[in-house]
């Protein structure tokens, strides 16, 4: 065990916190610089004063090597391969202190944009990742990203959860294995365990969270159980407690046997399972067992705390015996219970008499209270019966007292039936055991004030959800919210800070700070400076401290009502809250309720809700179905840009993710669309061009519209195209239209700028593509750096390795004064100011549209009629006006694309007598759109006796196949016999044979004359 870790424990620490540990170094009043070995150069540290920002840019730029330069001098190296490149962008983009919130941007007082914050919600400290994780990294940073390049200070502070129950529950199976538990070794030597255990296993969760690309300011990074967190804990539950808020009472609460804890109604799973349904005898007491009740269970045990029978008021069969009593099967002490009588009951349902039992049931208990009907609890925390079941049963473990206790009523001729029962079957959540309910004290929030709040926030606009539909999700469950059990029967948490007075009992208590403070207020209510102080064994729910989160984090309750700068009044409340749904109420809800009530504002502005990434047939992950998608694995095989770009893009907010390696491997294939496009425009298109132009072309903003209005058509199309792209990216990006942006990026990418304009611009740089002239090369290098910059900063927030990489390839503008690095992740967004439209014309996007369906016009035709691959045919084009003007200066681009014979395209006014003569040819005629014409002369795409043999040929094939398939079809063993679906088969089959036969009889008649 490290030094630093034997520090951490103490039996009489208030919060069971810890002050240090030997890789985060936790101080209230300062913020320790450290070594670390994992890829960052600050060791996480989580006090409210940051570090001073010259030293932190003094640190970052000694330590911060030249990654940019060194990768643009190796050149763009073989194929895409992200394994190469990945681990070291990210290590140099964390040395060089990116993400930081403050070192980025040059100070600017004029500038008044607000910080974007968003708090990541903490996994478990010492879990791994999986794709619940990888989701939620993937969105966030997409919106960190984003917000940076946009100018704004970016604040997404990282952190990890204590997990009382899940880490508990690691450290008890390691004692049980080792024969011993925690019982045995005592709180102070299981703490010890525990926070060896979470030396040993925390940190691989924030290696792993770093290897997906998240740039959250790891400097910051908290933990719920550091120092000033504790502090904030502590504070929290005092203040609610002096509102009246937490109280201890003792109510029906949801037991884990095996965790030996309560656990609230959101951590209790139910699942349909197959049990029992017994039926048994409550004898009327003195009937000597001539006259009995028939009461069915799925709890024989529970027999032991019943304390009444109930009916029917109305119930004829029963009505005769309320008011008398009966008598509990197997009791020593032949206890006797009332028939009571109460419109509860349902006479139609089962026996109609139903035993009462409120020491462990929700519904019995509510009836119990109405009748004033004593608790009884028949269960040892271990979930064994106790001495109320008696001598027979104690010490059983309930489901061995079931069993014997209905081998006992068998023998005593008190049992009926036993029938199988489908039922509802409550399991805690971690834990996995069949929850027990019962009565016992716990320590309460109320919730109802606190939730009206909560509801109030999101009606009133204060807090949006996106998707709206969740809305109504959030006002159910706070119109319909429950006082929240916040004790857990657990050592590993935050400590409650309650002390109880005196040696013995729970009768007096102070609710405190410290032991000082709570010394301070006993004495103060009269009792001895050396008055005995118990503090509470119980720790609270884990959900407690992490409603604190957005503010803890950032120096609440240090920081609060201090003017100024500080980061609780520049960073709270955060901007997005990010997170599944399926931890809607879990935690967003409760930190509404916690913000609103202690800080008086909405913890956050937004609340983004993604969905549960599934298993690509929609069913949910899971190792015994073997569906389980690794996203480190993936990683490795696939890049960490191809893993986030699959789990955002294709889906909405809130819609479940089905995931297929298919869709993985076809974003990778994009990535190396990009490698490709890149490796085109870097060393072939920039290979001749000067340095003095390479640094002209450099992006450094919006193109001009003088500049634009100077292009050629497909490059004032493909500006266009791109700067309409930025627009709707961005607003998209700031409606939280995430999934739509992204593949809208993905499309631009692939279909306009790789399919066309890369193609188009080869007729600018290559002589043999009909290029030549220096202007108009120079203006197609200038587009294709101009695009293919634009595009890499909008895709980074999705893909953020392979667009960096690429990007320092590129011509680039000097780094801007104020950046750490010339880094793309600081560069800015392309479009930086809403009200400054980017350049388009709708005109051009039209024309070049025509251009693009007479080129897939010319492509089909050749398609259709097989001419072959590398033979170029004769075109006459037939356009009118403008059109005709704009097609006839990109006549090189047409012979490019559509392999035209140079020498034989010809393009004429429409209804001048060279469109009228072309038209008398023998051609293929292509009308593309009104005023626009192509003829592809019939002797240029197909030689006429070959093709009619051909032809010819394939008819004869196609009749003898319709011949056999109709022949079968026709015979009525057949259609009667074979299977429907085989029939249907058949019958598609004839019908598409039937298609092609008609098709090459077509084609046939117009080689008559050929």
């Amino acid at each position: 065990m490290t030094t630093a870790a034997a520090l951490l424990y103490s039996s009489s620490s208030s919060l069971t916190c810890r002050a240090f540990t030997s890789t985060n170094s936790r101080a209230l009043n300062s913020r320790l610089l450290s070594k670390s070995t994992r890829p960052g150069w600050l060791a996480t540290s989580s006090n409210n004063k940051w570090l001073n920002k010259s030293l932190f840019a003094t640190i970052a730029t000694d330590q911060s090597s030249s990654y940019d330069l060194e990768n643009k001098s190796k050149g763009i190296i073989g194929k895409y391969d992200p394994s190469l490149f990945e681990s070291e962008i990210y290590k140099w983009w964390e040395d060089s202190g990116c993400f930081n919130p403050d070192l980025n941007k040059k100070e600017d007082p004029d500038d008044k944009k607000d910080p974007y914050v968003i708090p990541m919600p903490p996994p478990n400290v010492t879990g791994r990742l999986h794709m619940g994780h990888a989701i939620f990294v993937a969105l966030q940073d997409v919106l960190a990203r984003f917000h940076r390049m946009r100018g704004r200070p970016v604040l997404w502070l990282p952190g990890t959860d204590h997990a009382g129950i899940a880490t508990q529950l690691q450290v008890e199976k390691a004692l049980i294995a080792e024969g011993s538990s925690r019982e045995e070794v005592g709180r102070e030597e299981f703490l010890k365990r525990v926070w060896e255990y979470k030396e040993e296993q925390g940190g691989h969760i924030t290696r792993q969270l770093r290897s997906l690309g998240a740039s959250a300011d790891w400097s910051r990074e908290r933990f719920t159980m550091d120092e000033d967190l504790c502090v904030g804990v502590s504070e929290a539950f005092v203040k609610l407690h002096e509102k009246g808020l937490i109280y201890r009472g003792e109510y029906m609460v949801n037991w884990a046997p095996m965790l030996k804890t309560a656990v609230s109604d959101l951590e209790v799973e139910y699942s349909e399972e197959q049990g029992k349904l017994y039926f048994f005898k409550y004898v009327v007491e003195g009937t000597d067992g001539e006259e009995y009740l028939p009461v069915a269970t799925t709890r024989p045990e529970t027999i032991f705390g019943d304390t009444a029978v109930c009916v029917h008021p109305e119930d004829e069969r029963y009505k005769h015996l309320v008011g008398k009593k009966a008598l509990v099967p197997m009791s020593d002490e032949k206890r006797s219970i009332p028939i009571i009588a109460d419109e509860y009951v349902d006479m139609e349902f089962g026996t109609g008499a139903l035993k009462i039992t409120p020491g462990h049931d929700p519904n019995d208990y509510a009836i119990g209270k109405k009748f004033d009907l004593p608790i009884i609890n028949i269960m040892n925390k271990d979930g064994s019966v106790n001495a109320n079941a008696g001598s027979r049963y104690d010490g059983l473990d309930r489901f061995d007292a079931r069993e014997k206790l209905w081998e006992d009523m068998e023998k005593e001729g008190l049992t009926i039936k036993v029938e199988p029962h489908t039922q509802r079957v409550p399991r805690s959540q971690r834990g996995g055991d069949i929850i027990e309910p019962l009565v016992s004290s716990q320590w309460f929030v109320k919730t109802e004030g606190m939730g009206e709040k909560a509801l109030n926030a999101v009606k009133d606009g204060d807090i949006q959800i996106i998707p709206k539909r969740f809305e109504k999700d959030w006002y159910y469950w706070l119109e319909d919210i429950h006082d929240w059990c916040i004790s857990r029967q657990l050592w590993w948490g935050h400590r409650i800070p309650v002390w109880y007075v005196g040696e013995t009992g729970e009768s007096e208590y102070v609710v405190a700070r410290d032991e000082e403070e709570a010394r301070e207020k006993a004495v103060a209510n009269g009792h001895p400076e050396d008055v005995v102080l118990r503090q509470e064994e119980d720790v609270l729910d884990t959900w407690f401290s992490s409603g604190l989160w957005p503010f803890a984090t950032v120096g609440w309750p240090q920081e609060e009502g201090k003017d100024g700068p500080t980061d609780l009044n520049r960073f709270y409340p955060a901007t997005c809250l990010e997170t599944g749904y399926d931890i809607l109420f879990f935690w967003v809800a409760r930190m509404a309720m916690m913000g609103l009530e202690l800080t008086g504002k909405s913890p956050f502005e937004v609340i983004y809700l993604h969905g549960l990434v599934r298993a690509a047939d929609g069913s949910k992950m899971s190792k015994t179905k073997g569906n389980v998608v690794d996203p480190l694995e993936t990683v490795a095989t696939y890049g960490a840009d191809s893993l986030r770009y699959s789990l955002i893009t294709g889906v909405t907010p809130g819609q479940d993710i089905p995931l297929n390696m298919e869709k993985i491997e076809a974003n990778r294939n994009f990535g190396n669309k990009l490698w490709n496009c890149c490796k085109f425009v870097t060393e072939n298109a920039l290979k001749d061009a000067s340095e003095d132009e390479l640094q002209e072309i450099g992006v450094d903003g919006p193109m001009t519209k003088d500049e634009f209005e100077n292009l050629s058509l497909p490059e004032r199309y493909i500006v266009s195209k791109c700067h309409s792209l930025l627009a709707d990216v961005t607003q998209d990006m700031e409606k939280y239209q995430l999934g739509a942006a992204g593949s809208k990026v993905y499309e631009f990418l692939w279909d306009e700028f790789a399919d066309w304009y890369i193609e188009i611009s080869k007729t600018r740089l290559y002589e043999g593509a009909g290029g030549g002239d220096i202007e108009e090369a120079k203006a197609a290098r200038r587009v294709l750096v101009y695009i293919l910059d634009s595009s890499l900063r909008v895709l980074h927030p999705y893909m953020p390795y392979v667009t960096e990489q690429l990007w320092h390839h590129l011509p680039r503008a000097p780094m801007k004064e104020g950046n750490a690095v010339h880094s793309l992740m600081l560069a800015d967004w392309p479009l930086m100011d809403d009200e400054s439209p980017l350049v388009t014309s709708d005109e051009d996007v039209n024309t070049f549209n025509c251009f693009q369906a007479l080129t897939r016009s010319i492509r089909n035709a050749r398609a259709e009629y097989n001419v072959e691959p590398g033979k170029k045919i004769s075109a006459t084009i037939v356009a009118k006006g403008k059109l005709k003007e704009e097609i006839a200066k990109e006549i090189k681009s047409l012979v490019l694309l559509c392999k035209l014979d140079p020498s034989d395209v010809a393009i004429y006014e429409a209804g001048s007598e060279e469109a009228i003569s072309a038209g008398a040819v023998d051609s293929v005629q292509l009308v593309v759109q009104d005023g626009v014409e192509a003829f592809l002369p019939l002797s240029g795409l197909i030689d006429p006796v070959k093709e009619r043999k051909r032809l010819e040929k394939q008819s004869e094939k196609t009749q003898k196949e319709i011949q056999k398939l109709a022949g079968r079809l026709s015979s009525k063993g057949f259609v009667d016999k074979a299977p429907e679906a085989v029939v249907a088969k058949a019958k598609a089959e004839l019908a598409e044979l039937e298609d092609q036969a008609a098709k090459i009889k077509s084609s046939l008649d117009a080689l008559v004359g050929a």
